[in-house]
């Protein structure tokens, strides 16, 4: 990491840790970041849309791009750049969950969640299921620097790859979608 850049994430993640951090912050905080361990809250989402007809579509593009941002950062970036998390390069900073990870860049979490809300906002049917997953993934976002596990640039590339994912994720389903639809009947 360019060192202006890493000086930067470092000052952001120890003013967050002073000045944000509270007690009636911290539970909730904790739990939800936990809840986005290895994409659990935003995977029972997307099986909970295939459930029903109208999100059928949104269920399998939200997990058709979590499972691209999963190859995309898990398997090959986060092992790549192998950027260690705060706690290991600013002294005497406390990161507020366990994270068994030694990789920092880019954030996993942030990543399924962006992932998650972009399919999701191409193919639910209703805005208010858009307005809630784009909420729910900034929250996830925030709560990752809030509870001390990543650096802000790990966050916003996250971020950035997670809805590259979600877009390319939902128009696979899309062109699968239409291709499945639109199936020449065979002659009589």
């Amino acid at each position: 990491m360019p060192d202006f850049i890493q000086q930067f994430d470092e000052q952001a993640l120890v003013w967050i840790a002073e000045n944000i951090r509270c007690a009636l912050l911290d539970p909730f905080m904790k739990l939800y970041t936990q809840l986005g361990n290895t994409g659990m809250l935003f995977i029972a989402l997307g099986v909970l849309l295939l459930f029903f007809k109208p999100t059928r579509r949104a269920g399998v593009s939200a997990l058709c791009a979590m499972l691209i941002g999963l190859i995309v950062v898990n398997f090959t970036i986060k092992p790549l750049v192998a950027r260690d998390r705060p706690w290991l390069v600013i002294e005497n900073f406390v990161n507020l969950v366990p994270e068994h990870d030694p990789n920092s860049f880019p954030s996993g979490h942030t990543n399924a969640a962006f992932a998650f809300a972009l399919a999701v906002c191409m193919s639910a049917p209703k805005g208010w299921m858009k307005v809630a997953a784009v909420c729910m993934s900034v929250v996830m976002g925030l709560s990752r620097l809030y509870v001390g596990v990543h650096f802000p640039s790990d966050v916003l590339a996250g971020a950035a790859i997670g809805s590259l994912c979600g877009f390319l994720g939902a128009w696979v389903v899309r062109k699968a979608w239409e291709r499945i639809r639109v199936r020449p009947q065979a002659p009589e």
